[in-house]
């Protein structure tokens, strides 16, 4: 029976925290019922389905590239190097590696990129899902330690409200400093807080 894993990732548009990358490989015989999409799907289906996934998957790993390895690498390369990192961890060597988007990373098994995999392949709806629900987590985290952007509502991603939180604010470690948004940031300093 081929081992084939499926590969996607989470968190590539958002302007904080790292990009999180899963790779998962299925067990045949105990299948998991409603695999789709992860940005398709509710909060709380998610959440079921990858406590599901960890149970029944022959092999998964959720790995992540860090802010600094993103603003040195840039997001494209730095999600390249979590996917590598999530393959790498799998208790499990895969026979095919089936990766969602139009990229492959360098791997040491065959691998192909699949559009809209996540919507097509079982293996990486189940990557989605792992590697969404794991970065929402972190984002949960993050929130308790930074409230004032707000992180447990957007995720991160650049909302009108986390603009304005952002340029209220400024910038701290947890932000992706290649990116437009935080650069603008960066290049002017809010005058004033509101702690002032």
């Amino acid at each position: 029976m081929e081992k084939l894993c499926g590969v996607d990732e989470a968190g590539r548009g958002p302007l904080c925290g790292p990009v999180v990358a899963a790779a998962v490989i299925l067990d045949p015989a105990r299948p998991i019922v409603g695999l789709a999409d992860s940005k398709k799907l509710s909060e709380k289906r998610r959440e079921k389905l990858a406590i599901e996934i960890r149970e029944k998957a022959l092999a998964w790993c959720i790995a992540e590239a860090s802010v600094e390895e993103i603003d040195r690498l840039n997001i494209l390369h730095a999600t390249m190097l979590a996917m590598q990192r999530a393959v790498a961890g799998l208790a499990l060597v895969p026979d095919r590696v089936r990766v969602d988007g139009n990229r492959c990373p360098r791997l040491e098994v065959p691998c192909e990129a699949v559009v809209k995999g996540d919507s097509l392949v079982a293996e990486i709806s189940a990557a989605s899902i792992l590697a969404k629900t794991a970065r929402d987590a972190q984002l949960l985290e993050l929130d308790k330690l930074y409230p004032q952007y707000g992180l447990a509502g957007h995720k991160g991603y650049p909302t009108a409200a986390h603009l304005a939180a952002l340029r209220a604010h400024g910038a701290c470690d947890i932000y992706r400093k290649s990116f437009g948004p935080v650069r603008d940031v960066i290049a002017n300093p809010p005058l004033w807080t509101d702690e002032d």
